[in-house]
């Protein structure tokens, strides 16, 4: 049966050819939105994303559960970025990497693609600098273990090699691109929730590095007066940005595009 006659009834799960055609369509969608909804969507997403943030920092301060456990309970709470993105709707850049599908169809054209990138990225960082300044305005980072939290994951990002840093993007984003992908196969708000939890709270884990998160982060880090320049964090967020292309777009849009839409593309 091909991935056009499925006909989903109410709990079927969609198979990855019908998701793939999918997300085609919704990325030629996504790249012919307003500039000004794009922008819009982007900030909310740099937002929820940042509050997702937030929400992980505050939550492993001071936890006596062991590293293992800590990170794992960091990284579902940090997933309440994703899941109001996916539930509330915005435009997240490391996702719309997946738009991908459509290029490689042929669907869109080099300038949609680099131009809805564009957009959404400066959105995501807007987003995450107005939450960066709310956060230090609200003053819940005035006790000090909790500004000393977030000192740390700053400089702790920025020590890292430019190829930790690509490598760590690359998987972080083959992660988060799966979790969307798998989305697409949920039809309910509950099961999309359950499909975002383990992907994201596994790159959280184990340690990779999310190029919107880090908008947040290495802001933040530097208001509170960590151990690092502006220069650091802008390598920080260059060579996480490529890796997160590279897991996103390549290792998950491109393969699947080869899988199950290039030989409909060709025929």
């Amino acid at each position: 049966m091909s991935s056009n006659s499925f006909e989903p009834g109410q709990f079927d799960i969609l198979p990855p050819a019908h998701i793939a055609r999918l997300i085609e369509d919704v990325g030629v969608k996504k790249v012919n939105m307003s500039v000004t909804s794009i922008l819009t969507l982007g900030i909310l997403a740099g937002v929820f994303i940042s509050l997702g943030a937030a929400f992980y920092t505050i939550v492993i301060t001071g936890s006596t559960l062991g590293v293992g456990l800590t990170k794992l309970v960091g990284g579902l709470v940090f997933s309440l970025g994703l899941i109001l993105i996916i539930i509330g709707g915005a435009e997240l850049f490391t996702g719309n990497t997946l738009i991908t599908l459509s290029w490689a169809d042929n669907k869109i054209s080099s300038v949609d693609l680099l131009k809805n990138w564009f957009l959404v990225y400066v959105g995501n960082f807007l987003g995450a600098l107005f939450v960066v300044v709310c956060i230090y305005l609200s003053g819940i980072y005035n006790a000090a273990p909790y500004a000393e939290t977030a000192r740390s994951i700053g400089e702790a990002k920025v020590a890292l090699t430019n190829t930790e840093l690509v490598f760590r993007g690359l998987l972080c984003n083959l992660l988060v691109c799966m979790a969307v992908w798998m989305c697409f196969a949920a039809h309910s708000a509950s099961s999309k929730i359950m499909i975002i939890l383990f992907p994201i709270s596994a790159f959280v884990a184990l340690g990779f590095e999310h190029s919107v998160a880090n908008m947040y982060f290495l802001p933040l880090g530097l208001v509170l007066e960590a151990q690092f320049a502006v220069v650091d964090a802008l390598r920080n967020l260059i060579f996480v940005t490529i890796g997160n292309i590279i897991g996103g777009g390549v290792l998950v849009g491109l393969v699947y595009w080869l899988v199950y839409l290039r030989h409909q593309s060709i025929t």
